[in-house]
């Protein structure tokens, strides 16, 4: 599923397809995590399309900084 195509797909749609491809081992926990994940990214796509949000340059400076804790 390319970047573009989960604009094109209900919600879900997208979650069906991205469900598919996870490996059949994945426990629920672990596939409820990958879904909000996606969700995430979902959400701060929208936010960046509306001009919202943090500049990238500051949001790797606070990935940085979690990731040094």
């Amino acid at each position: 599923m390319a970047a573009d195509d989960t604009f094109c797909m209900s919600s879900r749609e997208t979650v069906i397809q991205f469900v598919r491809k996870l490996p059949e081992d994945m426990s629920l926990a672990e596939i409820a995590r990958e879904i909000e994940l996606l969700a995430g990214i979902q959400t701060a796509r929208e936010q960046a399309g509306r001009g919202e949000g943090i500049p990238a340059p500051d949001a790797r400076k606070l990935v940085d900084a979690w990731v040094s804790r």
